[in-house]
């Protein structure tokens, strides 16, 4: 789902889109001329990887998440401490994009399946 940033809504609109077993929900509204603020819930099953044996792992996702959108460059000042602020490109809002980012992220951090949660002996994977 993508939206030119100046036709978000002043009041908030719900949206919902799955991926997979993965599902993105919550609402949107535009606070500004150049800020938007999306309310979101990420849930649902994604594989993930053992970071010693590399076998596939089923992780459950619940996450609450609020972003900030920006339709214009944020300077460092402007930038709350532990806020998600996202520059939108070419004005628009690409949800699907916001998603599939927030999964990459998921799958960037270190899992143990339960085989080697219990192995204290390192195992190093040859790629």
């Amino acid at each position: 789902m993508k939206i030119e940033f100046s036709k978000l809504p002043r009041t908030k609109s719900e949206f919902e889109i799955n991926s997979n077993s993965v599902k993105f929900l919550g609402n949107f509204c535009r606070i500004s001329g150049t800020i938007a603020k999306i309310d979101s819930k990420i849930i649902g099953d994604y594989d993930v990887e053992c970071c010693k044996c590399g076998k596939n792992i089923t992780k459950s996702i619940d996450e609450n998440i609020v972003y900030t959108l920006s339709d214009a460059p944020i300077s460092s000042k402007d930038e709350r401490d532990g806020e998600i602020i996202i520059e939108i490109n070419n004005h628009i809002v690409d949800f699907e994009e916001i998603l599939n980012s927030e999964l990459e992220s998921i799958k960037s951090d270190y899992y143990f399946c339960d085989d080697c949660d219990t192995n204290e002996t390192f195992v190093d994977i040859e790629i």
